[in-house]
Formats: C-alpha cells, sequence, structure tokens
C-alpha cells in the first residue's frame, strides 16, 4: 500500500450535507444539520453542510465519501453538477437522502434510481406504525419490530421494493392516508452499480432529528453508505 493510500485510510471521512431547496422548505433542516454534525462529532468525521451547488464539481467531491441529501426539494443541481455527482458515486461513494430528498430532481433519471422513489403526496402529520423488516441489517438493528412515532408520512409514485432491500414499511392500518395500499416502503437502502445509498422518508419534524432512534439509524446509514 502506498504512503497516500494509507494517509488516505486515516484521514476523517468526509461527509457533505446539502440541503437547497427550490420548492417547499422544511423548517427542520438547522436541526437536521444540527444532528449530522453531532454525530460526525462524536465518530471523528468531518462534515461540511452547504447549500451551494457548486460543490459538485470533481475537485471539491474528490475526498468526500458520502452526501446527505437533507430536506432538499426541486431542482437544485444543474446538469454539470448532476454529471459530477454521478460520476463521484460511480466511483463507489455513498448517498444517504431523507425526507423530501425524494421530492427533488424528477428530471434525472439517474437521480431517481439513486433514491429509489419519487414523492407523490402525504397526509396530515400524525403517529404511525412503522414494522422494520430486518432487524439483523446493520442499519437498523437497533430498532424494535414496531415502531411507532410521528411523522408526516410520504406516499411514493411507485414502490421502490423491486429494485431496493426494504428496511421499513408502514402499517397502513395505523393511520389515515395512505395511497399505495398495504404495502408502503418507508425506507431502504440499495446499490447501484458501485455506488451506495440509503432513504428514508421519516424527517419532516423538527423534533425527528433529537429522536434517539432516528438519530442512531442516520449514524448507521452514513457509516454504511461511506463503507466505515
Amino acid at each position: 500500500m502506498t504512503v497516500a493510500l494509507v494517509l488516505a485510510a486515516l484521514a476523517p471521512m468526509e461527509v457533505l450535507v446539502f440541503s437547497r431547496t427550490t420548492g417547499f422548505r422544511h423548517d427542520s433542516i438547522p436541526e437536521g444539520i444540527a444532528m449530522v454534525q453531532a454525530i460526525g462529532a462524536k465518530e471523528g468525521w468531518r462534515v461540511t453542510a452547504t447549500e451551494d451547488p457548486s460543490v459538485f464539481n470533481p475537485d471539491q467531491l474528490r475526498n468526500v465519501r458520502v452526501v446527505v441529501f437533507l430536506n432538499t426539494t426541486g431542482d437544485v443541481l444543474n446538469p454539470s453538477q448532476e454529471s459530477a455527482m454521478e460520476a463521484w458515486l460511480r466511483q463507489g461513494r455513498g448517498f444517504v437522502g431523507i425526507h423530501s430528498a425524494a421530492d427533488t430532481e424528477y428530471q434525472w433519471p439517474f437521480y431517481g434510481q439513486l433514491v429509489g422513489a419519487y414523492f407523490k403526496s402525504h397526509p396530515h402529520i400524525q403517529n404511525a406504525r412503522v414494522k422494520v423488516e430486518d432487524r439483523n441489517d446493520p442499519c437498523c438493528s437497533h430498532l424494535p419490530a414496531i415502531w411507532e412515532r410521528k411523522d408526516e408520512w410520504y406516499c411514493f409514485r411507485s414502490s421502490p421494493r423491486p429494485n431496493v432491500k426494504v428496511l421499513g414499511s408502514l402499517d397502513t392500518s395505523s393511520y389515515q392516508g395512505s395511497t399505495m395500499g398495504t404495502d408502503h416502503p418507508i425506507f431502504w437502502k440499495h446499490e447501484l452499480g458501485r455506488a451506495r445509498s440509503f432513504y428514508t422518508g421519516m424527517g419532516h419534524t423538527k423534533e425527528t432529528y433529537r429522536e434517539p432512534l432516528f438519530v442512531e439509524k442516520i449514524r448507521r446509514a452514513i457509516r454504511w453508505a461511506g463503507r466505515n
């Protein structure tokens, strides 16, 4: 192993939190940024938060291991920035999408595959039961088999299940407003070529980012996406 590779292996993992919005803006974004920063401080990661899309270029992405799309909405990257992000991910990097990351970049097919599903609609904020489907998976082995919590529960344009590993799904009998039938995935992960992607539909409310189970889920997701 070369000196450069040894130094790269010893360097702190770099995590980029991106929260640009061109549509609806969640007032929980500051809480989400603070959550990732706090996780990073404990883990020894270098966390950078930005809403500047110009960072999506080969030079500035070179040392980033994971990008977190935190409640982004709308068209947030131009074509050259999209190309830079796609090329970077295909090198074996990681993506974590939170909540309205699914309400982002509808015209970019690669992004739709990366996230796994696009947002369609949501009912009012309410309690619901989440069925954790694989408690042996390292991203969610800390969760109870039934996880009850309050959030804005997204419905998606199509089910991601054929293309991803679903980790948690909604018990649609426990709340009102699902349009997806009895099988309603809400968080999942998958690999797209060499890229790793984790998405959770949770994350609308400020309180979410102070929930220990949710915080730990995101910590584990970033570690998995970053191969750390």
